[in-house]
């Protein structure tokens, strides 16, 4: 086993960034001609954040969704992104005719009572040719579609995904309400282990990066760990592309994929696991927590 500080040492190893989503979209000129099929269908619930929602209506009541916010131009949208500062703000950019669409409205409207510091907005494409025009500047050509910005830059986007990967991407991307230990440093990884060296708790630091599908895909898992695991472990994020610091603390720990899980017991690391896989994860706390696994 290696402490930290020794583990810190190491000569940095180069990490690449391969963003998630690359997507390639028809016409635009065919946008909200036609309902268009839904990628996902997800029948699971990953977290206590989802709510069951009522059955969705073929009309939207948006003025009884008093925190999610319809916008109905470019200078409103702006102007939404703006005020919203460093918060995260999720669009869902929707059509009237779109099944998929009122589908997943009700699990937004439920995800945004539950998560007070998220910013949630509505654009409806074919409202006017005010929504048309935002959505073309947005190069929005499917439905349902969901973007997600910060500081007014677009960090993540995806379209026709089902309640399961909005929960998850809103956790992910929204990390005020996390029960998960946020860091955004090194000073901040030093802080935590000092704070546990004498207690006992088993440190699961999670590594990954802001556009790694998987690490998204995992995250719910980590924090419903997290709550079920709060009197013996303790659980902590990092991205590696938050600044500079982040990727050089990566390079430091010889991270080269994502996502990366450190175990870390006394102010020592003793283990990683690498990648997504749910069962696995959960095996591997449990064995560096000296759990007999079976």
């Amino acid at each position: 086993m290696a402490t930290i500080t020794n583990f810190l040492c190491k000569p940095p190893s180069p990490l690449p960034i391969n963003p998630k989503f690359n997507p390639t979209y028809s016409q635009f000129s065919s946008f909200f001609t036609k309902p268009k099929p839904v990628i996902t269908k997800l029948e699971t619930r990953r977290t206590q954040v989802i709510i069951k929602a009522k059955a969705a209506s073929s009309t939207r009541k948006v003025d009884s969704d008093e925190r999610v916010q319809q916008v109905h131009s470019i200078e409103e949208f702006d102007e939404a992104l703006k005020k919203a500062k460093n918060k995260l703000v999720v669009v869902e950019y929707a059509a009237s005719h779109s099944y998929h669409s009122r589908k997943i409205y009700p699990f937004m409207v439920d995800l945004s009572r539950t998560c007070n510091d998220v910013e949630f907005l509505l654009v409806m494409g074919d409202e006017s040719e005010k929504t048309k025009e935002l959505c073309k500047r947005e190069n929005i050509d499917q439905v349902p579609h969901f973007s997600f910005y910060k500081s007014m830059e677009k960090i993540h986007e995806e379209e026709g995904i089902g309640p399961d990967e909005l929960v998850g991407d809103v956790l992910y991307y929204g990390d005020n309400h996390s029960a998960v230990v946020q860091l955004h440093n090194r000073e901040d990884v030093e802080k935590l282990i000092e704070d546990h060296k004498t207690d006992q708790k088993l440190i699961v630091l999670d590594v990954g990066l802001k556009h790694c599908g998987p690490c998204v895909k995992v995250y719910p898992t980590v924090l419903k760990l997290s709550r079920q695991m709060v009197d013996t472990v303790v659980f902590a994020r990092m991205n590696g592309d938050e600044n500079d610091s982040c990727m050089q603390f990566l390079k430091d720990m010889d991270v080269v994929e994502v996502p990366t899980f450190l175990f870390i017991r006394d102010g020592e690391i003793c283990g990683r696991y690498v990648g997504s896989g749910k069962g696995e994860l959960v095996g591997e706390i449990l064995r560096y927590q000296g759990v007999r696994v079976t």
